[in-house]
């Protein structure tokens, strides 16, 4: 179980909300505008936490280093930022997981890699984010993780030690930039890379297989 946490903080994608379906469709419709065939949204939900690395991968079969790679980046974001939550919707559970944190004293904020010209609209159109204490982008400090700067700089706004702050994340690198903060680290297996991958190698702390294990560790269940 867990001790001494002053405040939980979670990455945004695959860990709080499901926004496979918003990506794979962004993705999908630089497809179809070129004539190609539309692919299953199932292709592109385990990439979905890669970002436009990942998606532009599933869609063309390529990555950075094609020419084309910039460019076709450039029409992703436009794709999915005029459709940040058509489809995107929050796990089940974690409605209750955060009002059960926020009842229970702790602050709790999000550290993700999306950067703030999406963070900053997807997370004002939710009503989940509006306790909040703190949402840290991947371009609000230098570095984006499995660097710990963004989640040093959370428990920074926090006004808490980084020991003191928990982190939980659906991707080895969330567990890589928790420990380099010196902070306990959660896997929530139940992500996109987690519902493929054995995190047990990603030697975090702790694993959960729902949202709702959370309140477990935090003896609030």
């Amino acid at each position: 179980m867990l001790q001494n946490i002053d405040a939980v903080l979670f990455d945004l994608d695959g860990t709080l909300i499901d926004s496979a379906p918003d990506l794979g469709a962004a993705a999908d419709k630089m497809r179809t505008d070129r004539g190609l065939a539309s692919l299953p949204q199932a292709l592109y939900r385990p990439m979905a936490g890669a970002g436009a690395r990942g998606m532009i991968a599933v869609a063309f079969g390529f990555g950075p280093e094609n020419a084309q790679f910039e460019a076709l980046r450039e029409e992703f974001f436009a794709n999915y930022e005029a459709r940040l939550v058509a489809q995107t919707y929050v796990f089940d559970g974690v409605a209750e997981l955060i009002e059960r944190i926020g009842q229970s004293g702790l602050k709790w904020g999000v550290v993700t890699n999306k950067s703030a010209r999406f963070t900053v609209p997807l997370t004002r159109a939710m009503p989940l984010f509006c306790t909040a204490q703190t949402i840290i982008s991947g371009d609000t400090t230098p570095h984006a993780k499995p660097h710990p700067a963004p989640l040093l700089e959370a428990a920074r706004q926090l006004g808490l030690a980084p020991q003191r702050c928990l982190y939980v994340g659906d991707d080895e690198r969330d567990i890589v930039a928790g420990r380099a903060a010196g902070m306990p680290t959660v896997a929530a297996a139940y992500g996109y890379l987690g519902s493929m991958t054995d995190t047990a190698h990603w030697n975090a702390d702790f694993t959960i297989s729902t949202p709702g294990g959370l309140l477990n560790l935090l003896k609030m269940a």
